[in-house]
């Protein structure tokens, strides 16, 4: 099980406990000033087997340079690190020999453990096993007002809690908002993909910022454009630059729509000035958005998809995380640091970060 975060490591309660339950290690991607691997090895408890990296960042590693964040120009640039440190899981899990790794969020809570069995059983058939939110919507802010002014609004399965069969098909996370959605797409269409088990959603304030709405525009306005295309039967080969400026048009228009409804509504006006905002700022990153940006970010992911696949294709294997992580690190850059805490005796002279020894899958 993999959690990126950059959260306090008690909000790693719940994962660390699942999984303790289930007997599966535990893998935490830690960044940022509020967490490290040294603190999430003291919160874990007894029974938990937890490896946790301090993440040091994506020029730490010599993972491909994608030219879906080059060719952004830089408004539309995320800065964060989720994406990178889910490619660093698919890769470890690639060195290792993990064929089946679940990607769980810090703010996300399974239901049943049992979930989470029946989600990895699925792989033998399935790419990727998503499981059903029934907690808070996790929706782009665009789609958090439409909901709020009474649009029926649905939710697809995300990288939140998504287990993966990590050698077929191989894929990767681009730094944009939906990152997800890319993870799940190939060139025909969508993998193999199911839903099964329900998780919950902690409660967000979409609204407390309309910068939230401006980093998300770009990654709402392709991953919805080309998820148009497949739910009409067509194709990535159709989104050519008639469907970009037809959908730019069509996404302008919602947007408009959603906020004539929400300066209307009988809603609390700080509420709704916060709302209104939001879909300003979203409205203004979308007139930034041309059909020759959107064409140029699928030929780029096109490119990427290939210069990864090559990559994790020619790793060699490892035998421990620790080995893994001195095998990915970037000329003039340490390992990522490895806090483990295990659950049962090591045997002498075994590396305890062995794949083989500590961290069966």
């Amino acid at each position: 099980m993999i959690v990126p975060t950059v959260r306090p490591s008690r909000y790693l309660t719940h994962a660390v406990g699942l999984a303790e339950n289930l007997g599966c290690p535990l893998v935490v991607l830690c960044s940022g000033k509020w967490t490290g691997a040294a603190q999430v090895r003291a919160m874990a408890g007894p029974g938990a087997e937890v490896v946790a990296i301090d993440f040091t960042g994506a020029d730490a590693l010599i993972l491909p340079r994608f030219d879906t964040s080059s060719v952004l120009p830089r408004v539309f640039r995320r800065g964060t690190d989720t994406a990178a440190k889910r490619n660093l899981a698919l890769v470890l899990a690639r060195m290792l020999g993990w064929e089946r790794i679940v990607f769980l969020d810090d703010d996300i809570e399974v239901s049943a453990p049992d979930d989470l069995r029946r989600a990895a059983g699925l792989l033998d058939v399935f790419d990727a096993v998503g499981l059903a939110n029934s907690g808070f919507p996790d929706n782009s802010v665009v789609c958090h007002a439409y909901r709020a002014v009474g649009g029926t609004q649905d939710s697809f399965v995300g990288g939140g809690a998504l287990a993966v069969e990590t050698t077929r098909n191989i894929s990767f996370f681009p730094d944009i908002y939906n990152e997800d959605w890319f993870y799940l797409l190939e060139e025909d269409g969508l993998r193999p993909l199911a839903v099964t088990g329900r998780v919950r959603q902690a409660r967000y304030d979409p609204f407390r910022s309309p910068d939230r709405a401006r980093r998300e525009e770009l990654g709402d306005v392709l991953a919805e454009g080309v998820f148009w295309l497949l739910d009409e039967g067509r194709g990535l080969g159709d989104a050519h630059q008639s469907h970009w400026t037809d959908f730019l048009a069509r996404r302008r228009r919602f947007i408009l729509s959603v906020l004539d409804r929400v300066t209307a509504s009988p809603r609390e006006p700080a509420e709704r000035q916060r709302m209104e905002e939001s879909l300003r700022a979203a409205l203004g990153r979308l007139m930034l958005i041309d059909p020759d940006l959107c064409l140029g970010y699928l030929d780029a992911w096109r490119a990427d998809l290939k210069v990864w696949r090559d990559f994790v294709e020619t790793r060699e294997p490892a035998g421990s995380v620790r080995e893994a992580l001195r095998l990915l690190a970037a000329p003039g850059h340490r390992p990522m640091a490895v806090q483990l805490r295990l659950s049962k005796v090591v045997k002498p002279g075994r590396d305890p970060s062995s794949s083989s020894d500590r961290l069966p899958v």
